[in-house]
């Protein structure tokens, strides 16, 4: 169930006011932003960039720059396409390109740009690895030995770019996997619908398995996981990262400037810095590659 604009919007009001009053006690910002006419924004987003931390850094700055509060709103890829087709959304951040080409050729988003990559896609496991797939670099070979070994792997079962990326590389195999179907392998376990990336590689931490990951959750949060990298380096596993604006013809109530203002900040040489930076100080390599200005035709798409 996903909330509505106005519960969003009631909720960005409701901590505005707070951090108004927990203010009042200290001295202003030396370089206060113009206040934007509407300044409450809704982003909808890949979780990736929430569990990641990334947005932390992002939002923050794009806020203090620009005068506008944003609310987050963190589900998978095809949910927060929803919330844009709905209109409980202003811009969008996410991953899933097959999708994305769909949302906009329906005419629901405007101004589809490409951030940022290089969060590609992995396939991780417990150290045990049963179906005996570490150091391959072939997702499909990968997936065909897992089956044969009849070893038990966790999909994201919702919709996110991590989803459709999983399922179409079973797909190429040969075999087809659904969501909630009552056909699927007795060892393909539904089990994060709803709860992000870093929720399900915690249960397959636990109860042991193999999924497919975005490399920066897993790297950012690997010392709780009981889970090492088995297969990457797949050109076919690469991972994208657009801003989309919801269609203001749609939806007439989306916040237009904030929207167009967001886009803008990440695709600045400001905000491409940022993504480009972040993680260096933790694992001595960026996390994310900035790619404002690129197209996904010369980077190589799957």
């Amino acid at each position: 169930m996903f909330l509505n604009r106005k519960s969003i919007l009631l909720s960005l009001v409701g901590l505005a006011t707070l951090a108004l009053f927990a203010g009042c006690s200290s001295p202003a910002a030396s370089t206060t932003p113009p206040k934007p006419t509407n300044p409450d924004m809704i982003l909808a987003s890949t979780t990736s960039v929430r569990d990641t931390g990334l947005m932390d850094v992002l939002i923050p700055m794009f806020e203090q720059q620009t005068g506008y509060k944003v609310k987050p709103v963190y589900v998978g890829s095809g949910a927060a396409l929803k919330m844009g087709q709905d209109g409980n959304a202003d811009v969008l951040v996410v991953h899933s390109p097959a999708a994305e080409v769909t949302f906009m050729n329906n005419g629901y988003g405007v101004n589809r740009k490409l951030i940022m990559g290089g969060n590609d896609f992995i396939i991780v496991g417990k150290p045990a690895d049963p179906a005996g797939i570490k150091g391959m670099t072939s997702g499909t070979d990968a997936f065909q030995k897992i089956a044969d070994a009849k070893a038990t792997f966790y999909s994201r079962g919702d919709a996110s770019g991590t989803d459709a990326l999983e399922k179409s590389l079973w797909k190429k195999i040969g075999i087809n996997v659904a969501d909630n179907s009552t056909t699927n392998p007795s060892w393909y376990i539904q089990g994060g619908a709803g709860t992000g990336m870093l929720d399900l590689l915690k249960v397959v931490s636990e109860k042991g398995g193999y999924a497919v990951t975005d490399a920066a959750t897993y790297l950012t949060n690997q010392k709780q996981l009981d889970l090492v990298i088995m297969v990457q380096g797949d050109k076919a596993m690469l991972n994208f990262y657009h801003v989309i604006e919801v269609n203001p013809e749609k939806h007439p109530t989306v916040n237009t400037a904030g929207a167009k203002a967001f886009s803008d900040f990440l695709l600045s040489s400001q905000g491409q810095k940022a993504i480009g930076d972040y993680g260096k100080d933790k694992f001595g390599k960026s996390l994310f590659v900035p790619y404002a200005g690129k197209s996904e035709a010369e980077l190589g798409t799957q």
